[in-house]
């Protein structure tokens, strides 16, 4: 039976998810920030550890943003195929939502249009990239999920030959995360993708993300890789917002999709050590 949702309710909610997922640091996130300060062994990144932690608690009883950069809204879409959308369109209703929450909550505009030439603001940080799935079902999902700048800009794609294997990619995420040093604010969060194309493998990268921090893949060989990576990633010593320590990074999480017999993509998303987003079920 085909079940109807009004766009009304998916503006609001999208606008509320806006403001919340910028004010309100996720209960995976602070518990994983808890774990990193008690064994970080520096008393510089114990120090940043602690500012970090304070900083979640003044945002969220001030109910300000958690960082100036209050992102590009990324939003992700699970639409149940007996889902009837009704008022409107969609996507226009999830633009309105980012429209209204910016500016109700008082978050920074932070999108241009013209981005190669005069780059002019918008002025109310639409639009939000929209990524949907189809699922079976009668309810929509909505993911809201702001990716400031810093760390977006410390992404990074390479098509591998599939004689690269495991050890290739394990050595090249590592490099990659070695290069953005400082840039991304660690603490960080490394999505990577493996396989399917080159746009499947960065939007799987970048999914990754969406994990509760540090819940290992449920394949155990993906699983595997991951706790290597981030062993590796943690004996860099770049800790955290790079004045040295052993918390580089609070997880790594690893998804995978087939890909050509003749190719092995992969890509590489960082994600700030304020690892913002909030869903709901309509």
């Amino acid at each position: 039976m085909v079940r109807e949702v009004k766009t009304e309710i998916i503006t609001s909610e999208v606008a509320r998810l806006c403001v919340e997922a910028c004010y309100y640091l996720g209960d995976d996130v602070l518990a994983a920030l808890k774990k990193a300060r008690a064994n970080e062994p520096s008393p510089v990144g114990q120090a940043v550890l602690d500012q970090i932690l304070q900083n979640a608690e003044i945002a969220s009883r001030g109910e300000l943003p958690l960082c100036q950069d209050t992102g590009l809204t990324v939003v992700f879409l699970e639409l149940g195929q007996e889902v009837h959308i009704v008022g409107g369109s969609l996507y226009e209703a999830i633009q309105e939502g980012v429209r209204k929450g910016y500016r109700e909550g008082y978050l920074r505009k932070s999108v241009v249009e013209k981005p190669f030439s005069a780059r002019i603001n918008t002025g109310d940080n639409t639009p939000a990239v929209i990524h949907t799935e189809i699922v079976p079902g009668d309810r929509l999902k909505i993911t809201v999920a702001p990716k400031g700048g810093g760390s977006e800009n410390m992404s990074y794609l390479r098509m591998f030959s599939p004689a690269a294997g495991r050890q290739g990619i394990i050595d090249w995420v590592v490099e990659c995360v070695d290069k953005s040093g400082a840039n991304p604010c660690p603490p960080i969060i490394v999505g990577v993708g493996i396989g399917g194309t080159i746009e499947q493998t960065t939007l799987i990268a970048k999914k990754a993300l969406l994990r509760p921090v540090g819940q290992p893949h449920p394949d155990p060989e993906v699983a595997e890789m991951e706790a290597e990576i981030l062993e590796r990633v943690n004996k860099l010593g770049i800790g955290p917002q790079g004045l040295g320590g052993r918390t580089t990074a609070l997880a790594v999480h690893v998804e995978t999709f087939p890909c050509h017999i003749a190719s092995m993509p992969a890509a590489v998303n960082i994600q700030c050590h304020s690892a913002r987003h909030k869903e709901v079920v309509i």
